[in-house]
C-alpha cells in the first residue's frame, strides 16, 4: 500500500499548514479547489489509496466514501486534534485493507497472518506474506535475484538457496492445504502469482 493521503477541499488555508509541517507528517496531503477535481482524482486511482478528505462543505456526490471524510463545519478547530483524528483514521483504513487482500480467490489477511479460501485457512509467516504480496504487484514473473533484492532487502552474504528454500515451503504449504498448484507459478523467467 502506498502512503496514506489526506485530500484538503476549498481549505486553502488548512493546506499550507500542512504544506508547511509536511516533513514531519507521515502523510502526504493534496491540496483541491473543489469537490469535481478531488472526484476526477479519485476515480482516476479506483479509490483503492488509503486516504482521508478534510472539507469545511458538506459534499454532495456519492463518490466520495462518508467514512473517509473529516468534516470541519465547526472552526476554529485543535490542531492536534485533528491530527489525531487524521491519524487514528488513516490506522483504521490500513488495518482494514490488510485485513482483506484478495488474491485469485484467496483473502490475505496481514494483521493475522492467514490465507483463506472455502472456509480454509493457513498460517504464514511474515516473510511468506512478503513473498505473496511482493509477487502480486508485479507483472512480470520475478526471479529469485529480485525477491532476494526486493524481500529480504538484499544481503550479499544471503545465498540464493535461502529464497528458493522459502518459496519452496510456501508452495508446498498452500499445496498441502489448498491442493493449489497454480497460486504461486514457477517460470523460467522466475516466480509470478
Amino acid at each position: 500500500m502506498s502512503k496514506s493521503e489526506v485530500n484538503i477541499v476549498d481549505f486553502e488555508a488548512l493546506y499550507n499548514i500542512f504544506f508547511e509541517l509536511k516533513e514531519f507528517l507521515k502523510f502526504k496531503v493534496v491540496n483541491f479547489n473543489n469537490e469535481k477535481e478531488l472526484l476526477n482524482e479519485i476515480n482516476k486511482k479506483n479509490n483503492n489509496e488509503n486516504f482521508i478528505i478534510i472539507t469545511k462543505n458538506t459534499l454532495t456526490s456519492e463518490d466520495a466514501d462518508k467514512k473517509k471524510i473529516i468534516l470541519l463545519d465547526r472552526l476554529p478547530i485543535n490542531f492536534f486534534m485533528l491530527i489525531d483524528k487524521i491519524n487514528i483514521n488513516l490506522l483504521k483504513q490500513k488495518y482494514n485493507f490488510q485485513s482483506n487482500i484478495n488474491i485469485n480467490g484467496y483473502n490475505l489477511n496481514f494483521n493475522s497472518r492467514t490465507i483463506s479460501k472455502n472456509n480454509t485457512e493457513l498460517k504464514l509467516t511474515e516473510k511468506e506474506i512478503e513473498i505473496i504480496l511482493f509477487l502480486k504487484e508485479q507483472k512480470i514473473p520475478q526471479n529469485i535475484d529480485k525477491l532476494q533484492k526486493e524481500v529480504w532487502g538484499y544481503a550479499e552474504d544471503l545465498e540464493t538457496h535461502t529464497v528458493e528454500t522459502h518459496v519452496y515451503r510456501l508452495r508446498k504449504k498452500i499445496i498441502d492445504k489448498f491442493k493449489d498448484g497454480r497460486f504461486i507459478k514457477t517460470f523460467d523467467e522466475g516466480y509470478s502469482i
